[in-house]
């Protein structure tokens, strides 16, 4: 990929994890923007583009948690993957479930990678930057900028 600027949509209800995602992106080799929302119900605003993100860029790819407030991201998944406007968005779950059926429960609803958020802060940097390399240097998707 060239030096576009691509667009990052964060759902994500901790500040903390919010923040070591951010951190993590910035020492980064892809120049990108990085929207955060803070539960499912502020997704699916934000990529409707209704009310105060009627601006809202679309976004190239998707970190999704899964055990959020109002919404949770199995309802996100549906909603995206239902949505003829979003669903080629890829939608990759960061999550700290271990959970077996929800990983294959957000493969039912066409997530396009499962990760589990590693505890410790080298290994969530770690993981944070193969996301980032795989979908903006390697994998090729109808959403992602040429």
């Amino acid at each position: 990929m060239d030096n576009e600027t691509v667009n990052i949509l964060l759902v994500e209800d901790s500040a903390g994890d919010a923040e070591l995602t951010r951190e993590a992106l910035a020492n980064g080799r892809i120049s990108h923007h990085l929207d955060v929302v803070c539960d499912g119900e502020e997704a699916i605003q934000f990529l409707n583009k209704k009310g105060k993100y009627s601006n809202a860029n679309k976004p190239d790819l998707i970190l999704l948690d899964l055990n959020m407030p109002r919404k949770d991201g199995f309802e996100v998944l549906s909603e995206i993957k239902d949505n003829p406007n979003l669903n080629t968005i890829p939608v990759v779950i960061l999550t700290t479930s271990n959970s077996e059926q929800d990983f294959y429960r957000c493969f039912e609803l066409k997530a396009s990678a499962f990760f589990i958020k590693p505890v410790d802060l080298y290994s969530f940097f770690e993981v944070i930057n193969s996301i980032e390399d795989f979908w903006f240097t390697k994998a090729k998707s109808p959403s992602l900028p040429k």
